[in-house]
């Protein structure tokens, strides 16, 4: 196992989101985790990238406890993409991707001709060479995720995390970030854990999948194991049918409604 969740228990103050969970990454592979919203997807990623400290438990990077790793040697391993992320206007795409070779720097090793070289070869596997010059609020949203995430490749890691990298972006750019990590996962031999919404993209590009529902990992597996109707059900409150992706051949969800018990809850808790 790559990256390990044992026991962890996560949240803000006194919210506590997530409580005893427990989760196994395996090495070489892609990992897609879903869920409802508020159920303690990001905030169990933002723990795996040791972006937030577990009030019980522990995570476990290589075997051993993430947070009694230095920050710069975690940063050299693992490249986390948040959800969202902001840059300083007028940044270029190369000097974003630059800024990914900052854990291989100290006071007496500044930039080098292997950095250089890291940027170089992170922006030629993106497909962003020719636009290294232009300024990120230049780009399309599917190029500025791509420099995003040749950011993370800048920094040298075999271990990805990306928080929603599709969020805010139309179908044609979702499927051109994920193909990229699909090429990233193939090409590269990298492990990466995602955080997505639209089921039907999780299955089709993940290996596995990790089904979670109010901070409790409810399934794990490959999508044809997780991807039921009952289990729709039970963590979406979804009726639906699932049928084969025409065009992959993995699990394609078919919404029908809403099962008559949510509806009446739903209409209750407006009642009330």
């Amino acid at each position: 196992m790559r990256l390990q969740a044992a026991a962890v228990k996560l949240g803000y103050g006194d919210n506590v989101i997530v409580d005893g969970l427990d989760l196994g990454i395996e090495a070489g592979t892609v990992t897609t985790i879903i869920g409802p919203n508020g159920c303690g997807k990001s905030t169990l990623l933002r723990a795996l990238g040791r972006l937030l400290k577990p009030q019980g438990g522990e995570v476990l990077l290589d075997g051993k406890r993430i947070d009694r790793i230095p920050t710069r040697e975690v940063a050299k391993i693992l490249g986390v993409l948040p959800q969202a992320p902001v840059a300083p206007e007028g940044l270029t795409v190369a000097d974003l991707v630059g800024r990914g070779r900052h854990p291989h720097q100290t006071w007496y090793r500044q930039w080098s001709s292997d950095d250089e070289g890291a940027v170089a070869a992170a922006l030629a596997m993106t497909g962003l060479a020719d636009l290294a010059e232009r300024p990120l609020d230049e780009l399309s949203g599917g190029q500025r995720q791509r420099a995003w995430i040749s950011m993370a490749l800048a920094q040298g890691t075999d271990l990805l995390l990306l928080d929603e990298p599709t969020t805010f972006l139309d179908l044609a750019h979702q499927v051109e970030v994920l193909e990229l990590v699909r090429h990233l996962h193939q090409e590269a031999g990298r492990t990466v854990v995602m955080v997505l919404h639209d089921l039907n993209l999780a299955a089709r590009y993940a290996d596995r999948l990790v089904a979670m529902r109010a901070g409790r990992v409810i399934a794990s597996g490959t999508p044809h194991e997780v991807l039921t109707e009952e289990l729709l059900r039970e963590v979406f409150e979804l009726d639906a049918k699932v049928i084969p992706d025409p065009v992959a051949g993995t699990p394609l969800v078919v919404p029908i409604g809403r099962p008559h018990h949510a509806h009446s809850a739903a209409s209750a808790s407006e009642i009330s």
